[in-house]
């Protein structure tokens, strides 16, 4: 038997996600709480024959193999339920430390756990009552506030409006959100009111009312809604002593209390602005004998201050240092500095101390009429300003009554020592909120992506939702595909467990499956699956239409304990694993289970930025955390021909010397990737243009011939005449020639200071140290023989000599070093001499170093035209030997 529980004292959340979860599985029997919220109990009372609820004294006599838990992780344990009966749940509310880690948990990121119910419903297009669908809105609507409520998302809004089109009453609902309180109630309130008392903590006004009332059974939340509304609080705590206990119920209106932070203190939950707890014994800092409900008060008051987020103030959001006028600046110079900095407006200082404000409007106008003024004649004169420990709610009133949008920040001595601005301001009171897309790319998934990708992505769609659980497909396949070049790149993050999903899908579809349990990622090889056809198989990468494997990872969080060090992780949401990306570009995600295939998540503005081609970071320590991305916006700029945002522009330059952090590795990697791009020449000057070069080493060359050098040279291929060329380990050709190409110029010296910085694989180290040796040594062979320039040549890595070939050819270089190299790729490595060592044996000769001798000269005498047959060879040969070991040595 599966059932479906929530908690006592359940409200319309509860219940309305109880009936939702019946209806998501039909197996499941919703099986009502003991104790209801007043309301809800009524509305079960009129409309309950209409809705499936099991009454707990009704539930069958059989064994529970699985529960569904909604809107709590609190579980009351019903006859037939074992030690480990499976327990899924599904909570609005963060993960609690006391919930086991063995339950299977669905975080919703939803201001009501309803909506989850009701996004599912409405995938199936499922009919709806209009009883049936006015309690899921009851459900969504007492959870946020009617809409009302900071944590209510447009999935609640959404959610909604399709239970009005199914038929949902708002007349019914409002009577049921807003009911009359009872006898017992009101008597409660009027305790209520006669007992609170305000308290300022922090700057905030907390009002708490407690009071002993043990014959009160209804519900309290509506005597905390109508008490709320009467004193106005910034919070509000009930305590009231019932016959269970102590019944604490808040409720919050500023976004600096968390209430289900609080509650938790007590075993409580709930969310930022409403929560609740049961307390039955006296908190840990119980104070003598005093009542649980005493107690409990005590402990509230010892335990708030640590949950009030400090204030933000004006030295929070300032800009220091800001650039005044003299009142004798004219304006035209002033138009310039606005023009310049981008400036709305300058505070004018007269020794440092505030005098007015000068507007671009004011400027504008005055340029308009060809005003030849002073910033004295035209700014708005007043000593308008604020001090830095002033609060947000100071700083508002000031720009209100004066009409400021740029207000000047004083010291103690009102000299100006920042400003701050109506935008620093609204950001802090109005964030733009991080809204889902509501764009659907199924259309652009089933159309233009290769049969063999849609049927993979279909494959992981199906299997999440047989699993439960929400994956998407994240980052660069979706910033690929929205600019109309799919791609190979496939990573999938889930919103539970990704291993137990890569498992599953190998268990279904073949291939195999490596997991990494700390990190709570999988990979998926499908080269040996169904799901990659033959053909695939066979081809070419570039042609392949699969990847050899899929990158699974459960959603997760980071956190850096240093700037460059390697992040810290913890699981997460959706929501945090896009935080954790480097760009808004890449932070773009699709979700691909059940009827969400194709739903487009946006919460950081990617798409916009997409469209306006910026690459931006998230936040302002984003290149602090992790300073390689500094070079990753430099490789999207030039890639897609997008612009680095002025901002972000400004916090890599801040950024800049975090640079000598890195490890070879990760600066290598990321300059690695450079030269598998058509624009690595591009990227080199761009990262040279902004002192990113120099921060890597000193020593690392830029001009624009190297920028021509690498641009064309790029483009070589290795002729076929010169013999295949297999990279240096660990590198692509591309890799290793636009290494070659770039530092060549170098010393070897150099070379090798580069590489104690980057780390270069020893291949690669010595084909570029070969290159920059010959070039240092190309002027010293200028006229010489072709033996000259072989034994010199032969000494280096055939690569380390094309990439000198190539920088020649590019720059116009000497004819005669190219015409050299070029015949020793093609003939004079070749050429070797019939005589070998075997041979000055038979002659009798003695080993020793005198064999190279001969050996190399009659080399020599090959390449240099001496020589040009075996008997000339040979006679050659017998010569050397009578000039090294005297006329009398005669062969044996």
């Amino acid at each position: 038997m599966h059932i479906i529980l929530t908690h006592e004292q359940a409200d319309f959340d509860a219940l309305a996600s109880l009936f939702g979860a019946s209806l998501a599985d039909e197996r499941g029997l919703p099986v009502l709480p003991r104790k209801l919220n007043r309301n809800a109990r009524a509305f079960v009372s009129l409309y309950g024959a209409d809705l499936p609820f099991v009454d707990p004294r009704d539930i069958p006599h059989e064994a529970v193999e699985t529960v569904t838990l909604v809107d709590t992780q609190s579980l009351v344990t019903v006859k037939g339920m074992g030690k480990h009966t499976p327990v899924r749940a599904v909570d609005h509310h963060n993960r609690r430390d006391s919930t086991p880690a063995e339950w299977d948990l669905t975080e919703v990121e939803t201001g009501a756990t309803t909506t989850h119910f009701v996004e599912i419903l409405e995938g199936r297009d499922e009919a709806l009552s209009t009883v049936q669908a006015t309690l899921l809105l009851l459900g969504i609507y007492e959870d946020t506030g009617s809409l009302t409520y900071s944590h209510t998302t447009a999935r609640d809004i959404r959610a909604a409006a399709w239970l009005l089109d199914s038929g949902a009453s708002l007349q019914v609902a409002a009577g049921y959100l807003n009911p009359p309180l009872s006898d017992d109630q009101r008597g409660a309130y009027d305790t209520l009111v006669n007992a609170a008392e305000a308290r300022e903590i922090d700057g905030l006004r907390v009002v708490i009312a407690k009071a002993d009332l043990p014959g009160l059974t209804d519900e309290i939340s509506s005597l905390a809604h109508k008490l709320r509304d009467l004193f106005d609080p910034d919070a509000l705590f009930l305590l009231v002593q019932t016959g269970e206990g102590v019944r604490m119920v808040a409720r919050s209106t500023a976004d600096r209390v968390d209430v289900s932070a609080v509650a938790g203190q007590f075993g409580g939950g709930g969310h930022e602005r409403a929560a609740s707890a049961v307390i039955k014994r006296k908190p840990p800092l119980s104070i003598g004998g005093a009542s649980v409900l005493e107690d409990a008060a005590a402990e509230l008051l010892e335990v708030l201050p640590h949950h009030i987020r400090p204030a933000v103030t004006v030295a929070q959001l300032m800009s220091r240092k800001p650039r005044t006028l003299a009142p004798d600046t004219g304006v035209g110079e002033a138009a310039k500095l606005m023009q310049k900095y981008g400036y709305e407006g300058f505070p004018v200082a007269h020794d440092g101390h505030v005098v007015g404000l000068l507007t671009r409007r004011a400027v504008d106008r005055a340029i308009s009429h060809r005003l030849n003024l002073t910033a004295a004649s035209l700014m708005e004169a007043g000593e308008v300003a604020v001090r830095p420990n002033d609060s947000l709610q100071h700083l508002q009133t000031v720009m209100v009554e004066s009409g400021w949008g740029q207000v000047p920040v004083i010291d103690a001595d009102s000299k100006v020592i920042g400003i701050v601005t109506r935008t620093d301001l609204l950001k802090v009171l109005a964030p733009p909120a991080a809204q889902m897309g509501r764009q659907s790319l199924r259309a652009s998934l089933e159309n233009e992506l290769p049969a063999e990708q849609r049927a993979l992505l279909h494959a992981v769609a199906k299997q999440a939702a047989d699993l439960h659980l929400a994956v998407y497909i994240v980052g660069g396949f979706v910033r690929d595909l929205l600019l109309g070049r799919p791609s190979l790149d496939i990573d999938i993050v889930v919103e539970g467990d990704a291993m137990s999903l890569a498992r599953a899908l190998a268990k279904k579809h073949g291939g195999r499956v490596t997991a990494h349990a700390r990190f709570g990622t999988a990979k998926w090889f499908i080269e040996s699956s169904p799901l990659a056809a033959p053909e695939s198989r066979k081809a070419q990468a570039a042609d392949a239409h699969l990847p050899a494997f899929i990158d699974l990872i459960t959603a997760r969080l980071e956190f850096y304990e240093h700037p460059g060090a390697l992040p810290g992780v913890e699981h997460g949401s959706i929501r945090h694993d896009l935080h954790r990306r480097d760009f808004t570009i890449n932070t773009l995600a699709v979700r691909l289970d059940g009827h969400h295939f194709g739903e487009l998540h946006d919460y950081y503005g990617g798409h916009a930025d997409l469209q306006r081609g910026l690459v931006r970071v998230l936040h302002s320590l984003s290149c602090v955390d992790d300073p390689t991305r500094m070079l990753r916006a430099v490789r999207y700029e030039q890639r897609y021909g997008f612009a680095i945002e002025s901002r972000t522009l400004q916090l890599m330059d801040e950024a800049r010397p975090l640079m000598t952090r890195l490890s070879a590795e990760r600066v290598r990697h990321e300059l690695d990737l450079f030269f598998d791009e058509p624009r690595a020449a591009a990227m080199l000057a761009r990262l040279d243009e902004l002192g990113l070069l120099k921060s890597i080493l000193d020593v690392l060359p830029w001009s624009g011939a190297l920028h021509a050098r690498l641009e064309t040279g790029l483009r070589e291929s290795p002729p076929p005449e010169w013999g295949r060329f297999p990279p240096p380990s660990a590198v692509s050709l591309n890799q290793a020639l636009g290494y070659a190409l770039w530092l060549q110029d170098l010393t070897p010296a150099q070379v090798d200071s580069v590489h104690a910085r980057l780390g270069f694989p020893l291949a690669l180290h010595r084909v570029i140290r070969g290159a920059a040796a010959l070039r240092v040594d190309l002027p010293l062979l200028t006229g010489a023989t072709p033996s000259a320039w072989t034994f010199r040549l032969d000494e280096l890595p055939l690569f380390s000599i094309f990439a000198v070939f190539v920088a020649l050819g590019e720059s116009e270089g000497d004819s005669a070093a190219l015409g050299a190299l070029e015949n020793y790729a093609l003939r004079w490595r070749h050429i070797q001499t019939a005589t070998n060592g075997d041979t000055l044996v038979e002659f009798g000769l003695p080993p020793g170093p005198r064999y190279q001798t001969i050996l190399n000269r009659l080399r020599a005498a090959w390449l240099d035209g001496e020589v040009n047959s075996a008997d000339q060879e040979q006679r050659l040969l017998r010569e050397l030997i009578a000039a090294e070991y005297g006329p009398e040595t005669e062969r044996q």
